[in-house]
């Protein structure tokens, strides 16, 4: 009798944990990372308890959780979980628990803590990973014809470089014509690109950071003026998990870290955007308050390297599609060119996407500070086959890369010799092209 108890036990047990395995719909996702507290993501199929339980890696019988979240429909079945019992440049791993039950996953789960190098040593050396565009293919939703989005496996050759941390770029899902216009259309496309199993392993160790472009804004080439922007923005803050959604009173999907000795400022290129067809009125892609905001803060970093991550392309000055050069926005690059000038900020680099092809633009002057954008995309959406059709007079030419890839960018060296090394990857993770930069 006896043994058919336990055999019994045996299978609800092993029905239950299956039973919570099947609520989980996607992730779990690494976001922020700082010295003593890590953000991490979550989605259910349904309500359900939701937590994560992490330790040392030296040290699994000291086990600490998170909060608990009871994850709701109004909020896509998303919940963000903090891991705040941490000490700087530690590596832990973590398992998600759903409804009390320990669910069971096929890959590394693991994350880390910044270390506290000022004052004690040499800045880290570290690396990240980075790209724009990416599409998961719905034929129902999707325009007719083939596919727009290919090679998924991008995300499995991003992995593989075991970076620090990802920065997406603008475009993380596309938004289609059943979508933008509804929260469940909006629910609904951020659920089918997270859930996409090329991805989940990359999700569960690497720590993401986000900024938002016109596809997951709203309509292709959306601005300030789209109706819905209020439920986007609300969809964009919950499916990420960065270190903030705004900052002080500006309201939009801008944010900023730290990582060792580089300073990074998401901006967000559409809340504030001036139509592109508009004639009449200030031509701005960034607004008043989140351009001071970017000025202020340009000025007071200590970080060896300034990182500027932009949606569009700043640098080139080719006038198509939704660079700064384009559109009428030439003002405000310039300006914001002449800041960087006056203040003499040194090693100021955009980091941006959108246009479906990646290059590296520079701009040297004689007694100024160089500027950089290095270019990234696409990841896995179109190809443009149209890049070269006007000139970018700013650009490195052997730079020009018109396949699917990523970019890898590796900041190394001491305090006083740092370098940056940028590797682009073609979707099986085969290098393309390389280039170095160092500091000024």
């Amino acid at each position: 009798m006896k043994s058919v108890i336990t055999i019994f036990l045996i299978i609800f047990i092993q029905f239950n944990c299956l039973a919570q395995k099947e609520l989980l719909q996607s992730g779990p996702m690494l976001g922020y990372s700082e010295m003593l507290e890590v953000a991490l993501w979550v989605q259910t199929v349904d309500v359900a308890n939701v937590k994560i339980a992490y330790w040392h890696m030296d040290s699994i019988n000291n086990k600490q959780t998170t909060n608990t979240v009871e994850t709701k429909k109004e909020e896509a079945y998303t919940a963000l979980l903090i891991a705040d019992k941490l000490e700087p440049g530690n590596k832990y791993e973590y398992e998600l628990i759903i409804n009390n039950e320990i669910i069971d996953l096929p890959y590394p789960t693991t994350f880390q803590t910044q270390q506290l190098w000022k004052w004690r040593n040499d800045p880290p050396n570290f690396s990240f990973v980075m790209g724009s565009g990416t599409y998961i293919n719905e034929e129902k939703y999707d325009r007719p014809g083939k596919g727009y989005g290919d090679g998924y496996q991008i995300f499995n050759s991003m992995a593989k470089l075991t970076p620090d941390f990802m920065i997406w770029l603008g475009d993380n899902i596309y938004l289609r014509e059943p979508d933008w216009n509804s929260k469940t259309g909006i629910f609904h496309r951020y659920t089918h690109t997270r859930s996409l199993p090329e991805m989940q392993a990359f999700l569960a160790s690497t720590h993401n950071y986000a900024i938002l472009d016109d596809h997951d804004f709203g309509p292709n080439d959306s601005d300030r003026g789209f109706w819905n922007k209020n439920e986007t923005l609300d969809a964009f803050e919950l499916f990420w998990a960065n270190p903030s959604i705004g900052v002080g009173s500006i309201d939009a999907a801008i944010t900023s870290f730290q990582w060792g000795d580089a300073d990074f400022f998401l901006l967000d290129n559409r809340s504030f955007r001036s139509p592109n067809k508009r004639k009449t009125g200030q031509r701005t892609q960034l607004g008043e308050d989140q351009l001071q905001w970017l000025f202020d803060n340009l000025a007071s970093s200590y970080g060896t390297f300034k990182f500027v991550v932009l949606g569009g392309q700043f640098l080139s000055t080719s006038p198509t599609y939704e660079s700064y050069s384009n559109y009428g926005f030439e003002k405000e690059r310039q300006q914001i060119i002449d800041f960087i000038y006056e203040e003499e900020i040194k090693n100021v680099v955009f980091l941006t996407g959108d246009v479906h092809f990646s290059e590296i633009a520079v701009l040297r002057e004689d007694g100024k500070p160089t500027i950089w954008d290095i270019t990234s995309s696409p990841l896995n959406s179109g190809v443009n086959t149209y890049a070269l059709e006007k000139d970018n007079k700013l650009r490195i030419s052997e730079s020009v890369i018109m396949e699917r890839n990523f970019t890898e960018i590796q900041l190394t060296g001491t305090v006083k010799e740092r370098k940056m090394n940028i590797n682009y990857y073609d979707s099986n993770g085969d290098k393309i092209w390389s280039y170095e930069i160092e500091i000024e």
